[in-house]
């Protein structure tokens, strides 16, 4: 499947890494750092907040903006009304990198934007937090399909101590009944099967009911026009991470303001 040979590269990419610079050498960068910007107080505003995806590629479309240069994507992002930014840095279904998260977290802050930004990436080791906090990611994904219960809680406890905010994604009920007793201050619903990457949009309006305040629930995947927004709005989702409909876009800016307005639409 999918999702178990992502995983598996992953682990095999994690090895090397660890080598070139261990944890102990990312430990030692946080004490500099400045403090994280908070992710659920962006997203808790009225109507469908956007979260605004930078990505080249994925597994099921293949390759979409190639040339897509992070930076500039996230400026316009900013500029347009996105209330956070999501950067994948999975490099081999992709086509992300450290870099690109790193270029981001720079661009915005020269420009003065206060934008929280999400490592988007198959977190399964704490020493991806690390790397998370000091390229300058405000919180990271944590995908429940990944992961055992054991190490969801250790990850989401050791996110919030470095002061990232987890977004616990979920992609059926099973997941959201193994999530919710850890009482996560953001969940994500998957439209999309990560076992064989199919779109349903309907899993969102499935579990929306079951998730109790005060956690924020995004919508992911699938999410292409302002009519999804729309009923975003009407399912009580608090915002949507949207990624392809942006980098392939004519005009990615126009594009976020029409979806940022049917969201807020009463």
């Amino acid at each position: 499947m999918i999702l178990d040979e992502i995983v598996a590269n992953t682990r095999r990419e994690l090895a090397r890494r660890k080598t070139e610079q261990p944890a102990e050498a990312l430990r030692e960068q946080l004490a500099g750092l400045p403090p994280t910007l908070d992710l659920c107080a962006a997203l808790r505003q009225p109507g469908v907040s956007l979260v605004a995806e930078i990505k080249r590629a994925s597994p099921s479309r293949g390759a979409m903006n190639l040339g897509l240069h992070p930076a500039e994507m996230a400026l316009t992002y900013a500029s347009a009304g996105a209330s956070a930014i999501s950067v994948l840095t999975e490099q081999q279904r992709f086509h992300g990198s450290p870099a690109d998260l790193i270029a981001v977290r720079a661009a915005l802050r020269q420009a003065g934007k206060a934008c929280p930004l999400l490592r988007k990436d198959f977190i399964i080791d704490t020493y991806q937090l690390l790397e998370a906090r000091v390229w300058g990611a405000d919180a990271v994904l944590l995908i429940a399909a990944a992961l055992d219960d054991a190490t969801l809680s250790t990850l989401a406890d050791t996110a919030r101590a470095l002061g990232l905010t987890p977004l616990i994604e979920v992609h059926n009920r099973v997941e959201l009944e193994r999530v919710l007793p850890l009482h996560p201050s953001l969940v994500g619903i998957n439209n999309r099967n990560l076992h064989d990457f199919t779109v349903d949009m309907t899993t969102t309006a499935t579990l929306r009911p079951l998730i109790p305040p005060p956690a924020l629930v995004i919508s992911e995947s699938g999410i292409h026009t302002p009519e999804q927004m729309r009923e975003l709005a009407r399912l009580g989702v608090d915002a949507a991470l949207i990624g392809e409909a942006l980098v392939t876009a004519p005009d990615p800016a126009a594009t976020l303001q029409a979806l940022c307005l049917a969201g807020s639409a009463p």
